[in-house]
């Protein structure tokens, strides 16, 4: 009987980290496709991704329910239980990346169906740079969570720091286009909520990586500093 119990919590555990991989993935595609949406001006491909939220939604709730029904019938305790908590933080940040994507897709479609011109390329260039950035990193997040890789994890949590730069760099060249016409102010603002939010799917990408540091090494580093994390971490079981 105990044997038989262990295995079923080793199938829920493995069925709840599947389930959180595949929101991940989900997640990762309505990046991509709000930031499609956008370089294409493209309204209606924005409202699509909106739209299919609502399972980014389900999938959030699911897990939440799976990660209460293993806290409180398996009673788990060291890395079983470092797992489930990892697993579930990381759900809430996918949930916030995808409120984050349909946000930009909101954007998008105040954008180019306002009244007045559409917005220049030069306006959403740093958009581009900026989403290939975050994509990475929530893709080498989710790869670290799959693989258990803390080499990984470190890498991405560092990476957050030239996001953050690429950000400052960006909201100053916007600044510039206001200042040499004032008629960009409108797409101005919603090309800082788009930059805005790939800023914060960098933070949640981040967030990711540190769960994964935490599920493997057993440290708290949410308020280390990226510089200090490969000092001495990786050497401590």
């Amino acid at each position: 009987m105990e044997e038989h119990t262990v295995k079923r919590f080793d199938r829920e555990l493995s069925e709840l980290n599947s389930l959180v991989l595949r929101m991940g993935g989900l997640v990762q595609d309505q990046i991509a496709t709000a930031m499609e949406a956008l370089g294409e001006g493209d309204p209606e491909a924005a409202r699509n991704l909106i739209t299919r939220d609502h399972v980014v939604n389900f999938m959030d709730v699911e897990a939440d329910k799976r990660s209460v029904n293993l806290l409180a019938l398996r009673q788990p305790m060291g890395r079983d239980l470092r797992m489930i908590m990892s697993l579930g933080k990381t759900v809430s940040d996918l949930e916030r990346i995808g409120d984050e994507a349909k946000r930009i897709a909101r954007m998008t479609i105040h954008m180019y169906e306002s009244a007045g011109s559409q917005p220049g390329s030069g306006l959403l260039r740093d958009t581009r740079s900026m989403s290939r950035l975050a994509a990475d990193m929530l893709r080498d997040a989710l790869d670290a969570l799959a693989r258990l890789d803390v080499d990984l994890a470190i890498e991405v949590a560092k990476g957050d720091s030239e996001l953050d730069s690429e950000f400052r760099s960006a909201l100053r060249r916007l600044a510039t286009y206001i200042m040499e016409d004032s008629r960009n102010v409108g797409h101005a603002i919603d090309a800082t909520f788009i930059l805005r939010s790939l800023e914060r799917i960098g933070d949640h990408a981040k967030n990711i990586a540190e769960y994964v540091i935490f599920l493997v090494k057993g440290k708290d580093v949410r308020h280390i500093s990226p510089e200090s994390l490969s000092k001495g971490i990786l050497e401590e079981a």
